[in-house]
């Protein structure tokens, strides 16, 4: 989710609907959209009512939605919305708790992607926003959000348990989870399958900080493993999954026996912090052939050389397939670099993962 990805633009421009409930937030974002080369905003709306008609009226290829609205918030819209008529969606949200929590449930409910709104540099701020605004819509009139018309069968927690089996070495394996647009969904239908006693599990998914707290709280209550945002020093040990932190990197690293994980402030690499890349070359590096390494759904190369790596150590890969990715970037960059030794749909990654444990 980087301001300075090369989104492939079509060349008729992306039609963008508006809906927001605040009439200058409608006419700051019609203004700055419109200013932007392939962008042209076909209309605004000022509630999920209006926004249902201009859907059908001007036929938007993206729409950008307000997380709180009065009568109908964004997320109920979605959930009525995405079932009949699927379309790529970008949140704008406000950056608290509430709002955060908001948007989350809006990317459970069909949204490719949010951008948060300024809380403090207004100017400054605002302008940040709107470029990483432009920059999504392009990536998002690109998703596949067909898959939001067919139905999901959710497992119980007691379900995804798999009793009486024990996996193989599972205290020495470590698997690697990278995500960016699309990749909320893609990380939950995976890990909601995993058997409490799976080995540990790392992920990095492109987010700021809050909103990683809260995926991690919100991942916790859904399935069988233990979930936490990372902390420098967390051990990484079976039945626990740890998310990296919004805004830091996260690393592996062998303390004795036990694999470690280390937080970092550097530098953003491949314009994301945290970065797969970062996370991935940390796997060939210090777990080697112990390793798993999966990449989701994402716009972007972010850690297709770090799977590379990680092949080359002996780890065993997986990518998600162009047919159930909402963005086929990253793990397509990621296959043709050589890092994947398979393409998979996203329900039958969990299968393969537990296949390779045992």
């Amino acid at each position: 989710m980087n301001n300075t990805v090369n989104a492939k633009i079509p060349k008729r421009k992306i039609r963008v609907l508006i809906v927001d409930d605040s009439a200058l937030v409608c006419e700051i974002l019609k203004e700055r959209l419109s200013r932007e080369s392939g962008i042209e905003v076909v209309g605004t709306a000022s509630n999920a009512y209006g926004a249902r008609d201009k859907i059908v009226q001007l036929r938007p290829d993206v729409m950008t939605l307000d997380v709180e609205m009065p009568n109908m918030n964004g997320v109920e819209f979605l959930r009525r919305l995405m079932p009949q008529y699927p379309m790529p969606v970008i949140m704008v949200s406000s950056l608290t708790r509430k709002g955060t929590h908001i948007a989350l449930d809006a990317l459970a409910a069909g949204a490719v992607d949010f951008v948060t709104k300024p809380s403090a540099d207004l100017g400054h701020g605002l302008e940040s926003m709107l470029m990483e605004l432009c920059t999504k819509i392009k990536i998002a009139s690109t998703a596949n959000v067909s898959h939001w018309k067919q139905k999901r069968v959710q497992l119980s927690p007691e379900q995804r348990i798999i009793p009486g089996r024990e996996f193989k070495k599972s205290k020495e394996k470590v698997i690697a989870i990278g995500a960016s647009t699309g990749g909320i969904e893609a990380i939950t239908e995976i890990v909601a399958k995993f058997p409490a006693q799976t080995p540990g599990v790392v992920v990095v998914q492109h987010m700021p900080p809050i909103f990683t707290t809260l995926f991690a709280d919100r991942l916790n209550s859904k399935i069988a493993m233990l979930v936490k945002e990372a902390e420098d020093g967390d051990i990484i040990k079976p039945g626990l999954v740890l998310v990296a932190p919004g805004d830091r990197h996260l690393r592996i690293e062998k303390s004795g026996s036990v694999f470690k994980v280390k937080i970092t402030e550097e530098a953003k690499v491949c314009g994301h912090r945290p970065s797969v890349e970062v996370m991935m070359q940390s796997m060939a590096k210090h777990v080697g052939a112990n390793g798993i390494g999966i990449m989701l759904s994402g716009m972007g190369s972010d850690g297709a050389n770090g799977m590379l790596a990680m092949r080359n150590s002996g780890a065993r890969t997986i990518a998600q397939d162009e047919a159930t990715s909402i963005v086929f970037g990253m793990p397509k960059e990621a296959y043709e670099r050589g890092g994947v030794e398979r393409l998979m749909p996203l329900q039958k990654i969990a299968a393969e993962v537990i296949r390779l444990i045992f």
